[in-house]
Formats: structure tokens, sequence, C-alpha cells
């Protein structure tokens, strides 16, 4: 029983910080019309609230999987498209081919933060790997 109620105390404490699900109609206008203004014909979008007040959208756009997060007062802070590994810089395959030998990329993604930064983050066996724009490796 003690076991039961310490899981149950943690489940919860994870929980309360994490993101948390959020209907459309409670995400604040500013950043309803920052998305619109962005991501015109973005299909399917589902809403999480952050820990820090921001709120992250879920959403296909131009033929993949998208997220944008935001801040509480609607500015885009960053965009992450979940791209094809063909399109990677061949520094960052090269990387991995000699730091993980034998070991599939499972998926990658190109991030754009709100001052056009960009950088690729690549899984491999559920460990992500960040790489900067021209594919060097970051952490």
């Amino acid at each position: 029983m003690e076991k039961l109620l310490g899981l149950a105390i943690i489940v919860l404490i994870l929980n309360t910080n994490c993101s948390q699900k959020t209907k459309e109609s409670d995400v604040p206008k500013a950043i309803l019309e920052t998305f619109n203004s962005n991501f015109k014909d973005a299909k399917v979008v589902s809403w999480d609230k952050e820990k820090d007040g921001g709120y992250e959208a879920e959403f296909g756009y131009n033929g993949a999987e998208t997220s944008a997060t935001f801040s509480a007062d609607g500015k885009l802070m960053e965009t992450e498209q979940e791209i094809e590994k063909s399109v990677l810089p061949s520094e960052i395959t090269a990387y991995v081919s000699k730091n993980y030998a034998g070991k599939n990329i499972s998926e990658v993604s190109k991030i754009t933060t709100a001052e056009g930064t960009i950088m690729y983050e690549v899984e491999i066996d559920k460990k992500d790997l960040m790489f900067d724009e021209k594919g060097n490796f970051i952490k």
C-alpha cells in the first residue's frame, strides 16, 4: 500500500511539472493570432499549456509533423518540423556514422528559433543529439 501511495505521489508531481493539454478556446487571443498568421494551412492543432505560462501547438504543416512554442504574450519562440534524413547536412550523417556505428536515426527535426537560428535534432535509440546549422555537434 505504501508503494502504491508513493507511486501516486510521484505521478501527481510529474503531471504538475509538465505541460497540460488545453482546448483551443482557452488559448489566449494573442497566441492564436500569432499562430494563425504564421501557419495559415495548419491541420489538426492540439495545444499544451507550458509550466512557464507559454503554449505549444502540435499540428500538420506542409505535409510534416510540426510544433511551435509561444511565450505567454504571444511571441513565436521556436518551430520544430520533422524532416527527412536525406536533407541533413552531410556533417551530421558523418558524425552519426562515426560515433553511433550500426545505429539507425529514428527521427529528424529542424528547429528554427525566433531569431532565425537553425538547429537539427536527431534521435538515435531514444537519445536526442543536437547540431547547429552547419552540422556541428552541440550536445
